[in-house]
């Protein structure tokens, strides 16, 4: 499609709260900042246990840490626009605003996923070779693989907003939700995004899809190997280190699957789900990440439990 034959580019996009409820905004952004306000102490609190308390300093906790960064990059990123938008009904945002927080955001989700399949890694080692395990994930490797995930994110990510600023826009400015993603922005164009949709396919499916492929690869192998331990006692504390971790990857991948299913396919879905899915995939994580460590690891919990009756 062609807009008159010309280039057109919009100085700002509309954002969209929740559609149908904008009545209802102040009220809807209660639980909202509830959330909010969750995962930024939740997280904040995760990253102070593990730096004051040396027990903490393994690989396992340093992989959650970067986890618990992250969380906090993608609170920060969207909590802005989100809550603008429900308490000041603030819509406007500039196009290379828009684009930047998009970048982010995608960049963040990236490397959630790379973290997600680091922790999963680790496990399979701590549960396969237990006494090699401090010896293969030192502190240098550890910190090496958080410098290869935040690289692969930037730079396979980087071509995104040189490919949307290309393209020529309609008239139509708003978008889907209170925050800028990457379909819906592409989908306001008037030209041909085949480009768009193949690049963000391929980086989508090779970054986020083969994570989640190892991930799964990981946890058949450590069924595997905790099948063979002697006693049940022995595979149920093997199994038990993993549930954390386990209900973090549901939590993450379940709803980016089904935003990205539904900006790909779901032409006929309803914009409330559209907008419900969307919020749960950027903040119910990282506000449920914290309470779930917090409830299944025991070392967090007696190291706060400390914390607090040190104050």
């Amino acid at each position: 499609w062609e807009f008159n034959g010309s280039f057109y580019q919009p100085s700002a996009f509309l954002m969209m709260g929740i559609p149908g409820l904008e009545a209802l905004h102040q009220w809807i952004s209660i639980p909202f900042c509830a959330l909010y306000l969750i995962a930024l102490l939740g997280n904040c609190m995760i990253l102070f246990i593990i730096k004051t308390t040396q027990s903490l300093h393994e690989p396992m906790y340093y992989f959650l840490s970067m986890l618990a960064v992250t969380d906090l990059g993608l609170v920060l990123c969207t909590l802005p626009t989100t809550l603008g938008i429900f308490w000041f009904n603030i819509r406007r945002i500039g196009f290379d605003a828009c684009l930047t927080q998009m970048y982010f955001i995608h960049i963040l989700s990236f490397i959630e996923s790379s973290v997600l399949l680091a922790m999963a890694f680790d496990r399979f080692i701590a549960i396969s070779h237990p006494l090699r395990h401090p010896s293969i994930l030192t502190k240098t490797t550890v910190m090496k693989i958080g410098l290869v995930i935040v690289f692969r994110g930037m730079v396979s990510l980087l071509p995104i907003p040189f490919l949307l600023k290309r393209l020529t826009y309609c008239r139509k400015t708003e978008l889907s939700h209170s925050f800028c993603f990457h379909p819906d922005i592409m989908n306001l164009a008037c030209a041909d995004i085949k480009v768009n949709v193949f690049y963000g396919m391929i980086i989508l499916l090779s970054t986020v899809g083969m994570d989640f492929i190892f991930i799964v690869l990981s946890y058949i192998l450590i069924i595997k190997t905790v099948i063979g331990l002697a006693t049940k006692e022995e595979c149920l504390k093997a199994l038990n280190t993993c549930v954390s971790h386990i209900c973090a990857v549901l939590v993450f991948f379940v709803p980016m699957i089904g935003l990205s299913m539904i900006h790909r396919f779901g032409k006929n879905v309803p914009p409330l789900v559209n907008t419900l899915v969307a919020y749960t995939y950027l903040i119910i994580p990282p506000a449920l990440n914290p309470i779930i460590y917090s409830i299944k690891s025991s070392h967090i919990r007696e190291a706060l439990l400390r914390a607090l009756r040190r104050k």
